[in-house]
């Protein structure tokens, strides 16, 4: 530990006496300095023991000395060192009876003991604490090196938390805990997922310190990796700050779990790579090809049912609807640039890659992520938590946007994300589980919304498909005529068409909710037909017309 006034007091050769603030011994001691100014507060960092001769100082005048002392007091000096024998045979009572009001620790220094002694006892104390905390940090790194070896990041772990006798944590990319050490730390490590996510945000490497009456521990949160997006965050909690043998722990824990992320990148960089070449041999209807080129690597994921998804940025969906692009078919090829992009920050498929895997491992999933281009295709368990997590990763983008939309926009918010789901599927239907994802993408972009399960487009309905302006241009050209005729007041032509076609025909019961005569219904009918040009006894036509009712006023 550094010096403090008491081990100075026991050091027997200054032959130190206290003579005033017997109780403020115990204070580390940065300094020692000499000063003869009447206000040396300017040149004062705090926590320096100062040694004076009191060569311009009145120091008999109670009112002076009490000005004095307090300065010092105030300005952090942590013990005020006075020369007898010098400008004074003994130490005045006035600065005596100062330094015993406000606690400052007086210390008589004998004629025999200069000053430079007393700074070099001082000096020599602080290096010989130094060289205890730097060999205390290199035995801390040999012995955290030992257990990362041998028991991975939670030997690494509980090493680091008896180093600094508190606790430490691991968060993985998504924020969630990895492992704790010692586990009962499990439940403050979790309180913290808010404060690393703010961490996650700021550039690499970053760090922060969390504390306050809402936390039983002083916390500091570390972010891990060596690219600019922290891949994941190391807390370490303590009963006060650390010091300097523990400060060395940490920052060698924080080297070797950076080394063990950087390790684990390169080996998610090759299965991403091997898990391109499996996606590619299923989607082109190998299924055998494929377990024997994915091994043990992804379990029974290629055995049980799964779903394929397909997840584009929403700026590259709104592109493609603005320049009426047809969804382009799968080059599965991992992309570096997508990889980079996605460690850079601000790329919503690299989150969402982050979402599913970290929800997969920490389930003891397996699953496949390709990333190619500006497409996320991820094949997953049914109904495992990878399949959860973006379902609810999407409700809650979903849930973000602004309230006041007036109507969907294609290709939903330009920072965001579409998705689409496949029904479940197995090995041999890949390819049109692919299909289906698409399918479900392209609604997806079409509404404006974030995600659309393939399922939920045969349980509902086609009428929202409607929602397109080339189908609403369709609809307005089919029945601007009949519209323009209704317009002059002539009759009822568009809401006749509309009775008549929702009651299938039936002339009777149309009429009857029109309010009018059959014989009239049938005329009007005939009338459509001529302005038309077209024969209401084509099952095509009245489809069309049906659904360009429905396209233009669809209630």
């Amino acid at each position: 530990m550094p010096p403090t006034l008491a081990s100075l007091v026991h050091h027997s050769a200054l032959k130190l006496t206290v003579r005033a603030g017997e109780d403020h011994l115990d204070v580390p001691v940065r300094w020692a300095h000499v000063s003869e100014l009447a206000d040396p507060v300017p040149y004062m960092e705090g926590g320096e023991l100062l040694l004076i001769t009191a060569l311009k100082l009145d120091a008999e005048d109670p009112e002076a000395m009490r000005r004095y002392v307090k300065r010092l007091v105030d300005a952090g000096v942590v013990g005020l060192g006075f020369a007898v024998g010098v400008n004074y045979e003994d130490i005045p009572e006035a600065l005596v009876d100062a330094a015993r009001k406000e606690g400052l620790p007086l210390l008589e220094v004998p004629r025999r003991t200069p000053f430079l002694a007393i700074s070099k006892a001082v000096s020599a104390a602080i290096a010989a604490d130094q060289y205890r905390a730097v060999t205390a940090g290199f035995a801390a790194q040999r012995e955290l090196t030992r257990q990362a070896l041998a028991h991975g990041p939670e030997g690494l772990l509980a090493a680091l938390a008896s180093q600094v006798d508190g606790w430490a944590a691991l968060y993985d990319a998504s924020g969630a805990v990895v492992a704790t050490a010692p586990e009962w730390a499990g439940r403050r490590a979790a309180r913290l997922t808010a404060d690393v996510q703010r961490l996650r945000e700021r550039p690499a490497p970053a760090s922060s310190v969390v504390g306050g009456p809402d936390y039983e521990d002083r916390v500091e949160l570390h972010s891990l990796g060596t690219s600019r997006r922290a891949r994941s965050a190391l807390a370490v909690g303590t009963a006060a700050a650390l010091g300097t043998a523990e400060r060395y722990a940490v920052h060698s824990a924080i080297a070797l779990l950076t080394l063990t992320t950087e390790r684990s990148r390169s080996l998610h960089e090759a299965e991403q790579r091997l898990g391109a070449a499996v996606l590619r041999m299923l989607l082109a209807g190998e299924p055998d090809h494929a377990r024997a080129v994915a091994g043990d690597l992804y379990g029974d994921l290629l055995d049980a049912p799964f779903r394929m998804i397909v997840a584009e940025s929403a700026s590259a969906s709104a592109a493609r609807v603005h320049a009426g692009q047809q969804p382009r078919p799968p080059a599965v090829k991992p992309s570096a640039a997508a990889l980079a992009a996605a460690e850079a920050g601000g790329d919503p498929l690299g989150a969402l890659a982050e979402v599913v895997e970290s929800a997969a491992a920490r389930a003891g999933e397996a699953v496949l992520v390709v990333p190619e281009g500006e497409r996320l295709v991820v094949l997953a368990a049914d109904g495992g938590a990878a399949v959860a997590a973006c379902t609810e990763y999407a409700t809650a983008l979903e849930t973000a946007r602004p309230a006041a939309v007036p109507e969907p926009v294609p290709g939903g918010d330009e920072d965001g994300l579409v998705v689409g789901l496949s029904a479940p599927s197995g090995p041999i239907a890949a390819s049109a589980a692919y299909k289906q994802a698409e399918q479900a993408l392209s609604v997806a972009r079409r509404r404006g919304r974030v995600c659309v399960e393939h399922e939920q487009l045969a349980a509902g309905s086609v009428l929202p498909l409607l929602a397109d302006d080339a189908v609403r241009a369709f609809a307005d050209g089919l029945l601007r005529a009949l519209r323009e005729h209704d317009a002059t007041g002539r009759g009822d032509l568009v809401a006749s068409l509309r009775a008549w076609l929702s009651r299938h025909g039936q002339w009777d019961a149309a009429a009857a909710d029109l309010g009018v005569h059959r014989h009239t219904l049938r005329y009007r009918m005939r009338r459509v037909e001529e302005i038309l040009g077209r024969s209401l006894d084509d099952p095509d036509v009245r489809m069309e017309l049906w659904l360009a009712l429905k396209a233009t006023s669809p209630e």
